[in-house]
């Protein structure tokens, strides 16, 4: 180490005239370096001048001297330990940007306390922004603070406003950061990314600040914020204002207008530095095409447009926020890793051409002999040689930050019959009515499109979204069902300059407005849900339910019993819209679809009623001994929910029903879980601001709509053994307690498997069975031919030949249809092609509620998705098949009636 440096210190004075300067001023740093002893060097730095009390300055003054001293030997150390090695960079921008915290806390303080003797460090703070905020700081940085203060708190004088006050603090900050003198200066400040720095004080008051941010901020300014943090000063209050402002820079909601903006910056950075965009001498290594701009950028994008669902993106610093987005898959891990090699060489070379006489460059130089002098520095051969090292990497940044964008359109004419002819070409069946919705937009007849950026917006992305709603069965209402959508936006940029930025996107929004009338509405009513597709997570089944239930119980601060409702069903409505997508288009298999569905209103269930239980207990206490249980029947039983289904449940309670809680507000069992039972159904079905989540259906309890809602666990048993009819045994088939502790779960499992295994008789079991299916027949008819539910020989057939089987045999009692299926099957008691059948149907089943919610025949152009679904080559095999189907299952039908 001790070769390497001493070569590294020998380039440093030959090549680096302000380096060379320092190595005669301080050797004891020198001599730390040159026995490998980077820490040392760096520790060394901060000790005081020897010279400073014969100058006999006090005060800040004083304060000003002694950093710009310690400024100079932290340089010396930082390069010659960077030159030899000692420190990787990482090691060298942290340190020079924790003297840049120091150094203006110092500052800060020392201002402070010389206009305010005595008074301490309150209601003055700086945020630290860019490379500061992330501690990424270049060797010869300025830093770009935003200065706020508190009314309340900053120290002033009796007949000093409190703006007066702060302005003056700021000034003598900035004065004895940048003030040169015998030994330089300490950093360049730079305030001007403060909101319309001129017209604003130096110091902002933090309540005008988060005003500012909250309703006028340019996106540029929210892509500034991912950096920064609270640096100096008053930090409780510079923390304080960051939080507040979070939902700024962190949204849930893509605005993919900052997204656009930084990539319009890049242009007009590409474009003004036109001169330093080619490799070569002269190269802007910050700014030109492949640099360390882009890559910044590259990252600050993607965090933008997760980083609003996904905290774990939230990270300042470059290369660490490469590696969490490639770790969460939002960027490929050979992008992150190219990215992050690149920008690792490129900050050393940028430190090497700010080495040689301490100036802030970021350029090549333009002379041969200069740029061999920084080659030189860096080691290497000469300045041919480090083009030739940067080379590979600045095209490969550059190929990679040039995908991010995307095509020109060439808009729709506005001439009406001209327009006519193009939305007729395309499809629509009343080009006169589109066109004049059109027109209503470009006029800005909606709220949404009434600024020009709107507008723009609009006609870029005009063109693609007419192609994809003249494919839709009745394209106009298509295209009003858009019209919903942006009349319910206050403005409609972000949407068009989203389906802009991500073309994909827009063919997936154009698919569910033609195939699914169900997520249309959804989608009308909820814009934000498109910000749930931007990734390709959206096209994975949900996690387990344990995961979904965390991810429901999420809380924010603040978040209120009424928060949860809103918040559970705004994140059940992203789950089921981004399952109903996946169906749509092809990702998932219906049946797939159909379990998602199923864990996400368990997950949902589970969430809520463990909420309301709390909420009740507040007010009400406990029931010793007694707890709630919930009996899921019916689809939710089966663990097979369609995007329409609603949740029958049964709730049911332990312990005596004479017990009375133990709350401030004491009720009896029996009213105590009946009222908890109608808490746990309102959190559930009830529409709130956030809309509405899940028909609720009770009517299968005991005793029907007669009964209690909730009774306890002992009276159900009772009425499973004397009292209940045949098709309540057959419904109790696909039980399953979905709430409840374990204890009391096997509890209510095992009544329930003793009731199902009770020896019946066949031909009483049969005409039960045969009377109810045909009292459903009379009752409720199927609606037209694929009606997969009712029709014949369809899904309420095949369950009820299924839950004879069960009850007559005691095979296959899982509630889960296809595994009690396969039993049964199994077990001889079907015939091999049932479960096919029974999976045709399913899928059809779930498909159709999407695509044909009335149970109509799907529009032509929906018709090779249905059949896709189903596992059809096209619409006749898929209607083949189904036919088939029906003939198996009513077939085994016919077999159960014939013993009545």
């Amino acid at each position: 180490m001790g070769n390497t440096a001493l070569l590294a210190i020998e380039r440093a004075g030959r090549h680096a005239p302000f380096l060379r300067q320092l190595i005669l001023r301080h050797p004891d740093i020198v001599a730390c370096v040159e026995a490998g002893d980077a820490a040392g060097a760096l520790a060394r730095a901060g000790v005081a001048d020897p010279d400073a009390a014969a100058t006999g300055a006090t005060g800040a003054t004083a304060v000003g001297a002694a950093l710009r001293w310690e400024r100079q030997r932290l340089a010396l150390a930082v390069a010659l330990s960077d030159l030899a090695g000692l420190l990787p960079l990482e090691g060298v921008v942290r340190a020079l940007s924790d003297f840049a915290d120091r150094a203006l806390d110092a500052a800060i303080t020392a201002a402070i306390s010389e206009r305010y003797p005595g008074e301490p460090v309150r209601g003055f703070a700086a945020l630290a922004l860019g490379k500061h905020g992330s501690r990424e700081l270049n060797y010869s940085s300025d830093i770009d603070p935003i200065l706020l203060f508190d009314p309340e708190t900053l120290p002033h004088r009796a007949r000093e406003e409190p703006v007066e006050a702060a302005v003056r603090i700021a000034r003598r900050v900035v004065e004895l950061l940048q003030n040169r003198e015998a030994n330089g200066y300490v950093f360049r400040v730079d305030l001007r990314l403060r909101p319309s720095p001129e017209a604003t004080p130096l110091a902002l008051p933090i309540e005008a600040a988060i005003s500012y941010y909250e309703s006028s901020a340019l996106p540029w300014e929210r892509a500034a914020f991912i950096r920064a943090r609270a640096a100096a000063g008053d930090i409780a209050l510079g923390e304080s204002f960051l939080s507040a402002i979070r939902p700024f820079v962190w949204r849930r909601g893509i605005d993919y207008g900052a997204v656009r903006e930084i990539r319009e910056i890049s242009r007009r950075i590409r474009g003004h530095h036109a001169q330093g965009q080619r490799l070569g001498p002269g190269y802007d290594l910050k700014r030109g095409r492949g640099g360390i701009r882009e890559v910044e950028f590259f990252a600050q994008i993607h965090q933008m447009i997760h980083g609003g669902r996904e905290p774990a993106l939230r990270i300042p610093a470059t290369m660490d926020a490469l590696a969490a987005l490639a770790a969460a898959g939002r960027i490929g891990a050979d992008e992150a890793a190219a990215l992050e090699q690149a920008y690792r060489l490129y900050r050393t070379i940028e430190h090497r051409l700010q080495m040689v006489d301490d100036q802030q460059t970021h350029r090549l130089p333009r002379q041969i002999e200069a740029l061999d002098n920084v080659a030189h520095l860096e080691g290497l051969a000469d300045g041919e040689a480090l083009v030739a090292l940067l080379a590979p990497h600045v095209e490969r940044v550059g190929a990679i930050y040039d995908l991010l964008g995307g095509g020109q359109s060439d808009g729709l004419p506005r001439d009406a019959e001209i327009l006519e002819q193009r939305l007729a070409a395309a499809g629509f069946l009343d080009p006169a009515a589109a066109c004049a919705r059109i027109d209503a937009w470009r006029s800005g007849g909606l709220r949404a499109l009434r600024t020009p950026a709107a507008l723009d917006a609009l006609e870029a992305v005009l063109p693609s979204l007419i192609e994809q709603l003249g494919r839709a069965r009745d394209p106009n209402s298509a295209l009003m069902r858009l019209d919903e959508l942006v009349a319910r936006l206050p403005t409609a940029i972000n949407l068009f300059r989203l389906l802009e930025a991500q073309p994909m996107l827009g063919r997936l929004i154009g698919d569910v407005l033609v195939h699914a009338p169900t997520l249309a509405e959804a989608l009308a009513r909820r814009a934000e849900l498109i910000d749930g597709l931007i990734d390709a997570s959206a096209f994975e089944c949900p996690p387990d339910l344990a995961t979904l239930a965390a991810e429901f119980r999420k809380s924010e601060a603040g978040d209120d019993y009424q928060m949860l409702l809103d918040r559970v069903r705004a994140r059940v409505s992203e789950r089921r819209f981004a399952l109903g997508v996946q169906l749509i288009e092809g990702a998932s298999d219906p049946i797939a679809v159909a379990a998602g569905y199923a864990r996400v209103a368990e997950a949902a269930l589970a969430t809520l009623a463990r909420a309301a239980v709390t909420e009740f207990e507040a007010a009400h206490g406990r029931v010793p001994g007694g707890e709630l249980l919930i009996l899921a029947l019916g689809r939710l039983g089966g663990g097979a929910l369609t995007h329409a289904s609603d949740l029958d449940l049964v709730f049911l309670f332990t312990g005596h029903f004479m017990t009375e809680s133990d709350g401030r507000r004491p009720l009896g069992a029996t009213q105590y879980f009946n009222r908890l039972a109608q808490r746990v159904t309102a959190a559930l079905s009830v529409a709130t601001a956030a809309g509405p989540l899940y028909e609720v259906d009770t009517r299968l309890r005991p005793s029907g709509v007669q009964g209690l809602l909730a009774v306890s666990v002992e009276s159900f048993a009772e009425y499973q053994r004397s009292s209940a009819w045949t098709w309540e045994h057959m419904a109790l088939t696909r039980g399953r307690v979905v709430f409840g502790s374990a204890a009391a779960r096997a509890e209510v499992e095992a009544i329930i498997d003793e009731t199902l295994r009770r020896p019946r008789d066949p031909a009483i079991l049969a005409a039960d069975a045969v009377k109810m299916r045909s009292d459903i027949a009379k009752h409720k008819p199927p609606s037209g031919p694929l009606d997969v539910k009712l029709i014949p020989g369809g899904l309420v057939d095949c369950e009820f030949c299924v839950h004879f089987v069960q009850l007559r045999h005691g095979i296959g009692l899982d509630p889960r249809l296809d595994v009690a299926i396969a039993a049964c099957v199994e077990a001889g008691l079907l015939e091999p092609g049932f479960a096919t059948a029974h999976r045709l149907l399913t899928r059809m089943l779930v498909t159709l509620r999407l695509v044909a919610p009335n149970n109509g025949e799907p529009a032509e152009v929906s018709r090779p998705l249905v059949a896709r679904a189903c596992d059809a080559a096209d619409w006749d095999e898929l209607l083949g098949a189904y036919e088939q189907a029906r003939a198996i299952v009513a077939a085994e039908w016919r077999r159960i009636v014939e013993l009545v």
